[in-house]
């Protein structure tokens, strides 16, 4: 591939700054800092440079960043069209991650001039997980080509089950949907819901309507999410011992949800106390977003090896 270290440092600038982004849309959420600029976009509150309050700083900040992930994300388009012909995979994810990227930046830029309900907002957090995730498969890529050879190296393992394949892609979809909840848990400001870990405002079942509903509901998903982690790291781990990579990636998926379940306990004991909740609930977003960085590249990697190798 031509041009490979300008490739390495494009990619991997794009996947930090898509990252910083998608965490910066987070602190958007959980500071309440969606209107700091006002019903106004692209100007904040009337000014190309907005007032110093900390509401606008946070707004305009993450737009400023949104808008360089978003140039990057062209850039690492126009590159691999270009010259990574040979690599219709890493062509494909510079593609989804464009297009996420824009779509992400339409919706949040219709949230702040037209008033968009809780369902939908939640959709913006989903999908600028999913333009990390496919930026992060770029940077990875690109690495594997330089160090590795590219896909190549894929011929050393055996081949994966038809089951472990659809058992990755199943968990990869599922954990999108657990996001998708917790994320509507945050836009209807559902978080107080469901008050005490683990019971639900000191009942197994506790009467279902309003917030406590949709966070009883999120409890439920996240949990059945720790079986089918649990599960997917048991096969990758004992029934695949000539790969390596396999394995590594199956302990880091249980060791990241079991860091979610810990996580989201201090979520639960820290809610009376908003300035230590707040980093709290961050590091519930950023882990579950490796985690499914993880999944998504264990994805792509059974894609590979359920069916002998080629150029995609």
């Amino acid at each position: 591939m031509k041009h490979l270290t300008l490739f390495k440092w494009l990619t991997v600038l794009t996947c930090l700054i898509m990252f910083l982004a998608t965490f910066g849309g987070g602190i958007v959420t959980k500071t309440e800092s969606g209107l700091g600029c006002g019903n106004e976009w692209p100007l904040c509150n009337g000014k190309l440079v907005p007032a110093h309050t900390v509401a606008s700083l946070i707004e305009y900040s993450h737009r400023a960043v949104s808008a360089l992930a978003g140039l990057l994300s062209i850039a690492s388009f126009v590159a691999f069209l270009r010259f990574g012909k040979q690599r219709r995979d890493l062509q494909l994810f510079s593609f989804l991650t464009l297009v996420f990227v824009i779509i992400q930046g339409i919706m949040g830029a219709f949230a702040v001039v037209f008033s968009q309900s809780s369902a939908v907002m939640a959709l913006h957090f989903g999908f600028a997980l999913i333009a990390f995730a496919s930026s992060l498969m770029m940077a990875l890529g690109i690495r594997q080509e330089s160090r590795y050879g590219g896909l190549e190296r894929l011929n050393r393992y055996p081949r994966v089950s038809k089951g472990f394949r659809n058992l990755v892609w199943f968990s990869t979809i599922y954990t999108y949907l657990v996001v998708y909840t917790g994320a509507f848990v945050s836009h209807t400001n559902s978080a107080g819901g469901c008050s005490g870990f683990p019971l639900c405002n000191g009942q197994i079942v506790p009467e279902l309507s309003g917030g406590v509903a949709v966070a009883f509901a999120h409890r439920l998903a996240a949990a059945s999410l720790v079986i089918v982690i649990a599960i997917l790291g048991h096969f990758a781990y004992r029934k695949h011992p000539d790969n390596r990579e396999l394995r590594t990636l199956g302990v880091l998926s249980v060791i990241l949800i079991l860091m979610q379940v810990v996580i989201g306990m201090f979520m639960m004991w820290t809610m009376s106390r908003p300035e230590v909740y707040m980093f709290v609930a961050l590091a519930h977003m950023l882990d579950i977003a490796i985690l499914f960085g993880v999944l998504t590249y264990m994805s792509f990697l059974v894609y590979k090896l359920y069916r002998p190798v080629n150029r995609f």
